[in-house]
């Protein structure tokens, strides 16, 4: 099998991208050649003209490199960002390309630190040159030792930057299932997510999220790519959707699709469904059937249409049962009730819907003749 290799203009393949030292090193080295010291002979400017070169590119690196870790250092990531982060590039990966990172940023200063030494020992220009060279020639390969992890960084920001940021704190709903049954049409009932529907599977390729009103909360709904069940074989996008389960539901619909539409046997959808009850013992899953317009079959499960919006009130309610926190207060519209007013009357207190209404038949506050 050949890969296809995506080409340019003319039918050439476009240059390789340079690695990042060489951004990096270029800015380091051009900001340190600016450096015009002051001093009342020449020897003493070409010494410091030389420690500043070393301090100016010193500094210009460790400012880069930061930058690098800074989105992974300064905001803590989610459990589910660091889930789906060790899912798609490795366990451990992004904790072993900042440790070498971290270490590089030591190597420099310490570096640093003995070539300014050196310099001020120096016995004159060639000698200083020549630190300042070897300097230079250390101080490159050590940011060359870490092109690799500085791509794998930035790889894994893009990565993050297009999955949906979610409120740890909030509930979630993952919607789950073989591809093509129905889940983005279900979504896109439920939730504000506009995902791209189609007739075709493996529509979705990464999940994605809409929210909806609980009354008391908002609920994240969480579309997730199609699941085919291969035990240790899934592609990265089946990946997603398991780590979306693992990682960030707080309830899971399970969406399957009985009717054949969607080229998936029911019986495969079962067996996966058994399974991930058995892997998620603790997380509640709701299964249900959509498409029931076109094949509807006898048992008690919810079953629900996108197309006609049969079933979908009583899936919204199932929903609300399970994700509702334990002792919270209930919705603003169950919490008055018409016996408040009664209880206003016996204390003493006026009644607050008759505040500011005149009695019936009256003008100015005197009774009509």
């Amino acid at each position: 099998m050949t890969r296809s290799v995506r080409r340019g203009k003319g039918g050439r393949r476009p240059p390789p991208r340079p690695p990042p030292s060489v951004a990096i090193l270029d800015t380091a080295f051009h900001r340190a050649s600016l450096a015009t010291p002051h001093g009342e002979t020449k020897a003493a400017r070409d010494r410091l003209r030389a420690e500043l070169k070393i301090v100016r590119s010193t500094a210009t690196v460790l400012r880069h490199l930061r930058l690098e870790t800074r989105r992974f250092l300064r905001n803590r990531l989610t459990e589910f960002e660091t889930t789906l982060l060790s899912g798609s590039f490795g366990e451990g990966s992004l904790d072993r390309s900042l440790a070498r990172l971290r270490r590089a940023e030591e190597r420099i200063r310490g570096l640093s630190r003995a070539a300014q030494q050196a310099a001020r020992s120096a016995s004159g220009p060639d000698e200083i040159g020549q630190e300042v060279r070897a300097f230079y020639g250390r101080l490159s390969s050590f940011v060359r030792e870490v092109d690799r992890d500085i791509d794998q960084l930035r790889s894994m920001e893009r990565f993050l930057d297009e999955r949906p940021q979610l409120d740890p704190q909030a509930p979630t709903l993952v919607v789950a299932g073989f591809p093509n049954v129905g889940k983005s049409s279900l979504v896109a009932k439920l939730s504000s997510a506009r995902p791209k529907v189609a007739d075709y599977p493996f529509t979705t390729l990464s999940i994605a999220v809409g929210h909806a009103d609980l009354g008391f909360d908002r609920l994240q709904v969480l579309d997730t790519p199609g699941v085919l069940g291969r035990p240790g074989r899934s592609n990265p996008a089946e990946a997603e959707a398991r780590t979306a389960v693992r990682g960030a539901a707080t309830v899971v619909l399970f969406v399957l699709d009985p009717s054949g539409r969607s080229g998936y046997p029911i019986e495969e959808q079962e067996r996966l469904l058994d399974r991930w009850r058995s892997e998620f013992p603790n997380l509640p899953i709701i299964p249900v059937e959509t498409k029931c317009d076109l094949l509807r079959r006898p048992n008690d499960r919810l079953r629900v249409s996108a197309v006609t919006g049969e079933g979908i009130p009583e899936l919204e309610a199932a929903v609300r049962t399970l994700v509702r926190p334990k002792g919270e207060l209930p919705p603003i519209q169950d919490a008055v009730t018409e016996g408040a007013t009664p209880d206003f009357e016996e204390r003493g207190f006026p009644n607050p819907e008759a505040l500011g209404k005149k009695p019936k038949g009256t003008r100015k506050g005197r009774p009509r003749p």
